[in-house]
């Protein structure tokens, strides 16, 4: 049996099972889920645990990258230097009060 969920049930779901994700990421990261589904063509099952180990919400790139990567720490003007070494090595989420980095 496969329930269909909509972007807003999917960001509804992330909120009520964990307080890691503001509604604003709530809704990026369903709508990245599903543009995921589209691209692969693989129908996904909701695991709210699964998908709070797989990302991560901060408030900036610069926050994701100090608190991901070992070695210098990056300044509050480096963001695209962040967001650049960030895609690097995962997936970056932006939306307009963060950043969603795959883990």
């Amino acid at each position: 049996m496969i329930e269909t969920l909509s972007t807003h049930d999917i960001a509804d779901r992330l909120l009520r099972h964990s307080n890691a994700w503001s509604r604003a990421g709530a809704f990026a990261l369903a709508e990245h889920l599903q543009e995921l589904e589209k691209e692969t063509g693989e129908q996904m099952e909701f695991d709210a645990v699964a998908i709070r180990c797989d990302y991560a919400e901060y408030p900036s790139a610069v926050d994701a990258h100090n608190d991901t990567t070992i070695g210098h720490d990056l300044t509050d003007d480096e963001e695209e230097t962040a967001l650049e070494r960030l895609r690097e090595v995962g997936q970056v989420i932006e939306f307009y009060w963060g950043v969603i980095v795959s883990n």
